[in-house]
């Protein structure tokens, strides 16, 4: 499923499993992870609350990204890409922003073909983790 802004995966295993799971669909699509920020033990540490497991990474295609900077410095506004992890309803919900959808907001023209170009890789890896 996606959204304007997103695709979405619901994956019925435990949030562990579903993160790794994550990973490597985004490593089949030649994404690495260059932040990994663990939002329950965030908010454990800092605040002494209770959360969800909840986890943001941040995913980068270097070749993509490479093309993104030489062509608009400003890119760097809308890099890496952010993929959403959380429990929920005794399964994993994931959240992969569009990045189409998201480099629209820079109004740089010169950059639709690299962000077309990943969003069709994140569509496939939503669609990988669907299956």
């Amino acid at each position: 499923m996606t959204n304007e802004y997103a695709f979405r995966a619901r994956i019925e295993a435990p949030f562990s499993s579903a993160l790794s799971r994550v990973k490597e669909a985004l490593k089949a699509e030649g994404f690495g992870i260059l932040t990994e920020a663990d939002m329950k033990s965030t908010f454990a540490e800092k605040l002494g609350v209770k959360f969800r497991a909840y986890t943001i990474l941040g995913a980068c295609n270097p070749p993509l990204s490479h093309e993104a900077l030489s062509q608009e410095l400003d890119a760097g506004l809308v890099l890496p890409c952010n993929v959403v992890v959380y429990e929920n309803d005794g399964g994993t919900e994931v959240l992969i922003a569009d990045p189409h959808a998201i480099v629209g907001m820079l109004a740089k023209p010169g950059l639709d073909g690299m962000a077309r170009e990943a969003r069709k890789k994140l569509g496939r890896v939503a669609e990988a983790l669907r299956t």
